[in-house]
């Protein structure tokens, strides 16, 4: 039965509010709080190095430990992605998610006194762990909106999860400096993270569900309306299923997913970790001066992406657009719409700071689009392993996100050269470029055939194989 078929049988709910919505919004939830978690050492390490009045412990760390504990997170985050997919599929995303945001908590809340105690091999061990665990987070997140968003919202409901992470980028680099300067001292910000996740881990474990199906809360209604728009394999089921691997590997759609994911890893992790040493080394635009300069892109970001994901759903619900068309043209303009924007930035004269702040707002204002391309389409592929998709993804991704900084200082001679930071730039240019062009000419916004099981034998099947077998005998006694 087609997904047009089964929204006939099962018309939307007429609450405005259901329980889907309900499990969208503490994923968002959770996607903020983790991303807050994850920078907040960026800022807080600069409180925990230098002097204060109120007696909290200073660290002599040179600029390579520092270099190592901002890098160690990133250690273990890449390393369980791929598995944590595959429990997902196997088991629901329910608990990992659970596991991840809890570990997340006490982790946080510990680093006070681990630093203390063990310095900054301490820290970096915490650090480490956190990223094991928050590796759990994004394959989770995947599966759940597989099962949880209906096709006719999912562009809407996937950019609200993963636009927490802008969100909490920016409340994050706001609120870690404030604490850090406070009487509260360092060890508050990681106090506060600590006590927001676990938290957050009490209101997951009490109305949190892996599916529909699971859920204690959500009315009949609402569950046959979600479970027919979003895939009809029973959870049950799914859980049985085999990961498809030849399938995965020999599809070229997951590959485009896949090199879309790469290149917006390397071209956005150049622009966070980059930009501001380029602006204030090339164009004199000290922009880490600024809260307000600093955290304007990513404003401009979060709200674009929610202009980015109603236009989508507009497009695919009034039929003016197929699923895949829709994807191609947001993910166009994410990865297109930047690289344009960063050649112009390469170029631009120095201490221009207008036209420098307008071409940076645009070209993170519109990477938002990513939200409502590449990144939402493992789900179009298939629900039963998006969770999956996501973690091979992910983590192959986040190796790029490690490669950013190191191909600026592989390429960047001189800091104050603009001829070197072009190159940097041509390099991201080129990674937006190739990749969506390839997820232009391959990406489907159809459901693989390896995302449902192998049918079984049918009673039907079994007709015409002694329909066949009667056949033959038959033919048999005429021979004789």
């Amino acid at each position: 039965m087609g997904v047009i078929e089964q929204e006939i049988s099962a018309p939307k709910p007429e609450r405005i509010i259901g329980m889907r919505h309900i499990v969208v919004f503490l994923l968002f939830l959770a996607t903020t709080i983790s991303y807050a978690t994850r920078v907040s050492m960026s800022v807080t390490i600069l409180g925990m190095t230098k002097p204060n009045q109120y007696g909290f412990p200073v660290f002599d760390w040179s600029q390579s430990i520092r270099d190592m504990i901002l890098s160690s997170f990133f250690w273990g985050y890449i390393m369980l992605q791929i598995p944590a997919g595959m429990l997902t599929g196997r088991f629901g995303g329910r608990l990992l998610i659970f596991v991840s945001m809890a570990a997340t908590g006490l982790l946080n809340l510990i680093v006070p006194f681990t630093a203390d105690v063990g310095d900054w091999k301490a820290v970096i061990g915490c650090r480490i762990a956190m990223g094991l665990f928050q590796g759990l987070l994004y394959p989770s997140l995947h599966g759940l909106l597989g099962q949880w968003a209906p096709i006719t919202e999912r562009s809407r409901m996937g950019t609200i999860v993963y636009s927490g992470a802008i969100l909490g980028t920016i409340i994050e680099m706001t609120i870690a400096g404030v604490l850090s300067e406070s009487q509260w001292g360092w060890p508050s910000v990681f106090y506060v993270a600590g006590v927001t996740c676990l938290g957050w881990s009490i209101l997951w474990f009490i109305f949190g569900a892996s599916n529909p199906g699971e859920s204690r809360w959500i009315t009949k209604e609402e569950m046959k309306y979600v479970q027919c728009n979003t895939g009809p394999t029973d959870a049950h089921e799914q859980k049985k299923m085999p990961v498809p691997w030849k399938g995965i590997w020999t599809s070229l759609p997951f590959w485009s997913i896949l090199l879309a994911h790469s290149g917006q890893s390397l071209g956005f992790w150049t622009l966070l970790t980059e930009m501001p040493s380029y602006m204030d080394k090339v164009l004199g635009v000290d922009i880490k001066s600024s809260g307000y300069l600093s955290a304007l892109p990513y404003v401009a970001m979060y709200i674009l992406s929610f202009i980015f994901s109603w236009t989508a759903d507009f497009l695919v619900n009034r039929n003016l657009a197929t699923l895949a068309t829709t994807r191609k043209i947001f993910n166009t303009i994410a990865f297109w719409g930047p690289a344009i924007s960063l050649l112009g930035l390469s170029y631009i004269p120095t201490g221009n700071i207008p036209l420098a702040v307008a071409l940076l707002c645009v070209t993170v204002g519109l990477n938002g689009a990513h939200y409502v391309g590449f990144l939402i389409s493992h789900i179009d592929l298939s629900p039963n392993f998006a969770s999956t998709l996501m973690g091979i993804t992910n983590g192959c991704g986040n190796i790029f996100s490690i490669m950013a900084p190191l191909s600026v200082s592989a390429v960047v001679q001189d800091e104050t050269n603009a001829a070197d930071w072009r190159k940097v730039f041509f390099i991201s240019v080129a990674f937006y470029f190739l990749s969506n062009l390839f997820f232009i000419l391959f990406m489907s916004g159809k459901v693989q055939d390896w995302n449902e099981p192998k049918p079984k034998a049918t009673l039907e099947d079994g007709f015409k194989s002694d329909k066949k077998s009667n056949k033959k005998e038959t033919t048999g006694e005429h021979k004789f």
